[in-house]
C-alpha cells in the first residue's frame, strides 16, 4: 500500500514538474527592463532633440516663493489627497525605460510650490495634475482652476495666505468644464459665502451642462478608461508611472461642484471682479466643450486655459470624450495672437509653467495655433487624395518647428491619434472601406484569425519573433488576437504584457504610456477589483440640475427588465421647488421637466434625500416608514421603474474580453 501511494506521489510530482517545465520552455517575456530595440528607440530620441536646454527649467523655477513643508497633503479623512514624494525620484538622466523627452518633462512638471508669474498674479503649481492661479484683488483672492480636489485646492490657498498676506477669496473662475479645474472648489469657497452674495463663481457659457455630460451621463465608462489613460494604479517609478505629460497625476479625493452664479457670454465679454479688469474671449469646442479664456489688461497678462499650454493636447482622449475641433481651435488661437500678441508680456495657463516677453508669448501662440491647424489641414488634405483614417496617421510627419519647441511635443495627444481624431470630426468612425464597415465583433474576428494563422501555438511563435525582432505593433496585435480567441492563454497574456510594457516605455506622451503599462499590470495580476472606486461624489451631485440627473437614470434604465405597463410617475423635491414626470414606455424612461398630467405614482422627497439614495448613503424602506418620502398612487409602477435601473460595474475588462 505506502508503495503504491508513493508511486501516485512521485508521479503526480513528476506530472507537476511535467506543467512547470514546459510552461517555462522557450524564451521568456521580458518584465520591468528595456529591450536592446527600446533602447536603442530612446537613444534616438536623446540624439534628435535638445534635451539639454535649460529655457524651461529656468522658467519653471521661475518666481518661487515657497513649497508646502509637509510631503503630504492629507483629506479630511485622513487619507493622502498628494505626496511630493510619489515622484521624487525623477531627476538626472532618463532611464532606459522612459523615453527621455517625457522624462524630462516629468522633471519640469514635479517642481513645486508657490510661484509670482507677475506683482499681482500667482500661480500654485505641483500638487495636482492641474495649476490653480491666484489674482489680487482690491478684497480678496480671485482664483482660477481650484484644482481636482478639495484638499490640494485648500492647502495651496493656505500656502499663498502664509506667504502673501491673509486675504478671503472674493471670486472663482472656471476656465473650463473638466473635474480638475473646478473639483476643489469647496475646499477654498463655502456655498453659504456664494449664496450670500459674498463669493462670485464665473464659468464659460454652457459650463454646467457640459460638465454634467461628461462627468456623469458617461461618468461610469469613462472613469474605468480614465484609470488607463492617467496611470491610476500604477505605482510610481522608473518602470511605472512617470506623470502623465499633462501633468503629474490627479489629486485622491472627492471631486466637489458649486454652480457658477454667472457663465461668460458665447461672444465674449468684459467684466470688473473685484476691481481686476477681464476681457474673456469664448473658447468653446476647443479643448473643451465649454471653455474660456482671458486678458488681463492692468497685468499685459494673458490667460490661455487650456487651450495653449506646454503640450500638444488630446483632439480625442484616450478615456473617451466629445471629439474636438482642431480648425476651432486653432482660430482661436489666432484671435489670441492678433489681440494680444504685440501686447501681452506673460501667458499662464492651467497647466505647465508660464512664458514671459512679448516675443516669447506671440512664438508660443504662434507654434500653438499652427500644430492644430498642421494636424486638422494634412489629415484633410490627405482624405481627400483618398487616404483612410490608418494610413493618413502612419503618413503624416511632424511639424518642423515641433523638433526645437517642446511646447508643442506630444507630451498627452500625439500625432498618430490626433489625425484620426480630426478624421472622425469630419468623417465618423468608419474608414470607408467596405470590409471595415460592419466588421466580426474582437472575438469572433480573433479565433477566425488565429486559426488562420496555424493555431494558437503558431500565431504564438510568430507573434515572439516580431517581438524579438523589436517589432512591438505588429506583435502586440498577434498576441491580442490570440488572448481574445482565449483569454485563459496565459503564455499569450504574458507575452501581450510585455509588448504593451516595451510600447509603454518607448512612448513621448505620458497618456499612451500609462495606458500601455496600465494594460500590461491587469494582463499579468488581473484587474484591480478589489480596489473601491468612489464614482458618486455627494458634493458633485448637490450641484448637478435635477432635470440633466434624471437624464442621467434614464441612462440606467434597462427595458427589459421593466415589469410594468407603460406610465407615467412624477417627482416633487419640496426643498427646490422641482417637479420631474419621468414617461417610461418599453423602450425608455424619457424625463420631463414639470408635472405629468396623469401620473400614475407621485414621489414626494427632498432632493437632498434623494441625493443620499443616489449615492448608496440612504434606503428607500425605512424612509418610506419614517414618512420622509411619500408616495401617492401605483408603487408597484415606482417598484418596477427603480428595479429597472442598471448598476454599474466599474472594474469591467478592458483589456481582455
Amino acid at each position: 500500500m505506502m508503495s503504491r501511494n508513493l508511486a501516485r506521489i512521485m508521479g503526480a510530482l513528476a506530472l507537476l514538474w511535467t506543467v512547470t517545465a514546459a510552461a517555462s520552455d522557450g524564451p521568456q517575456p521580458p518584465v520591468g527592463e528595456a529591450t536592446a530595440a527600446t533602447r536603442e528607440a530612446q537613444a534616438q530620441v536623446r540624439e534628435s532633440l535638445p534635451l539639454d536646454d535649460p529655457a524651461d527649467f529656468e522658467a519653471a523655477h521661475r518666481g518661487f516663493v515657497a513649497a508646502i513643508e509637509d510631503p503630504r497633503i492629507l483629506n479630511p479623512d485622513g487619507s493622502v489627497s498628494w505626496d511630493t514624494q510619489w515622484f521624487a525620484f525623477i531627476d538626472g538622466e532618463a532611464p532606459d525605460t522612459v523615453n527621455p523627452s517625457l522624462w524630462r518633462q516629468s522633471r519640469l512638471n514635479s517642481i513645486h510650490g508657490l510661484f509670482e508669474v507677475v506683482d499681482g498674479i500667482w500661480q500654485v503649481r505641483g500638487y495636482d495634475l492641474a495649476v490653480m492661479t491666484l489674482i489680487r484683488g482690491d478684497e480678496g483672492w480671485i482664483v482660477v482652476d481650484p484644482l481636482t480636489t478639495p484638499a490640494v485646492a485648500a492647502a495651496g490657498l493656505a500656502l499663498a495666505n502664509e506667504h502673501l498676506g491673509q486675504r478671503p477669496v472674493t471670486a472663482v473662475i472656471y476656465t473650463h468644464s473638466h473635474a480638475d479645474h473646478f473639483g476643489g472648489v469647496r475646499g477654498i469657497v463655502d456655498e453659504r459665502d456664494v449664496a450670500a452674495g459674498r463669493v462670485e463663481i464665473i464659468g464659460p457659457y454652457g459650463f454646467t451642462n457640459e460638465a454634467v455630460s461628461e462627468n456623469l451621463l458617461a461618468g461610469n465608462y469613462m472613469s474605468r478608461r480614465s484609470s488607463l489613460q492617467l496611470g491610476n494604479h500604477l505605482l510610481p517609478g522608473p518602470s511605472g508611472h512617470v506623470g502623465t505629460g499633462l501633468g503629474q497625476r490627479l489629486s485622491v479625493g472627492d471631486v466637489g461642484l458649486l454652480e457658477p452664479t454667472l457663465e461668460t457670454s458665447s461672444n465674449g465679454e468684459t467684466l470688473v471682479i473685484d476691481g481686476v479688469t477681464f476681457e474673456f474671449l469664448d473658447a468653446a469646442e476647443t479643448e473643451a466643450p465649454a471653455e474660456l479664456v482671458f486678458y488681463l489688461p492692468e497685468f499685459k497678462a494673458l490667460c490661455t486655459a487650456e487651450v495653449v499650454t506646454r503640450t500638444f493636447h488630446n483632439v480625442l482622449t484616450p478615456r473617451g470624450a466629445k471629439v474636438r475641433d482642431t480648425l476651432r481651435w486653432s482660430q482661436v488661437i489666432d484671435v489670441m495672437l492678433q489681440r494680444y500678441g504685440g501686447e501681452a508680456e506673460v501667458l499662464f495657463a492651467s497647466h505647465h509653467w508660464p512664458a514671459w516677453g512679448t516675443e516669447e508669448v506671440a512664438g508660443m501662440l504662434r507654434n500653438q495655433r499652427d500644430r492644430y491647424r498642421h494636424v486638422h489641414d494634412q489629415t484633410l488634405r490627405l482624405a481627400n487624395h483618398g487616404r483612410t483614417m490608418h494610413e493618413i496617421a502612419e503618413e503624416l510627419e511632424q511639424p518642423a518647428f515641433a523638433a526645437q519647441d517642446f511646447s508643442v511635443r506630444d507630451y498627452y495627444g500625439t500625432l498618430n491619434h490626433n489625425s484620426k481624431a480630426v478624421f472622425q470630426h469630419y468623417f465618423g468612425w468608419w474608414d470607408g472601406v467596405p470590409a471595415s464597415y460592419h466588421q466580426l465583433p474582437p472575438v469572433a474576428a480573433s479565433e477566425r484569425y488565429v486559426k488562420f494563422m496555424g493555431g494558437p501555438e503558431s500565431a504564438l511563435a510568430q507573434a515572439i519573433e516580431s517581438f524579438e525582432e523589436g517589432d512591438y505593433r505588429w506583435a502586440a496585435t498577434v498576441f491580442n488576437h490570440i488572448v481574445f480567441a482565449d483569454r485563459d492563454d496565459e503564455a499569450a497574456r504574458r507575452w501581450l504584457a510585455a509588448s504593451y510594457e516595451q510600447l509603454g516605455f518607448q512612448a513621448e506622451s505620458g497618456a499612451w504610456r500609462n495606458y500601455y503599462l496600465t494594460a500590461a499590470h491587469e494582463l499579468r495580476e488581473g484587474v484591480p477589483s478589489q480596489v473601491q472606486v468612489g464614482l458618486g461624489s455627494l458634493e458633485f451631485l448637490r450641484a448637478v440640475p435635477t432635470a440633466d440627473l434624471f437624464d442621467s437614470l434614464a441612462v440606467r434604465f434597462d427595458p427589459a427588465r421593466y415589469a410594468h405597463d407603460p406610465a407615467e410617475i412624477q417627482f416633487i423635491f419640496p426643498d427646490r421647488d422641482e417637479a420631474i414626470s419621468v414617461d417610461i414606455t418599453r423602450a425608455v424612461a424619457f424625463p420631463r421637466r414639470g408635472l405629468s398630467p396623469e401620473p400614475v405614482a407621485t414621489v414626494t422627497l427632498d432632493r437632498a434625500l434623494f441625493d443620499l439614495l443616489l449615492i448608496g448613503d440612504a434606503e428607500l424602506p425605512p424612509l418610506l416608514e419614517a414618512g420622509r418620502v411619500q408616495v401617492v398612487g401605483d408603487g408597484a409602477a415606482l417598484a418596477a421603474f427603480l428595479g429597472a435601473l442598471d448598476q454599474f460595474e466599474y472594474w469591467f475588462d478592458v483589456v481582455t474580453p
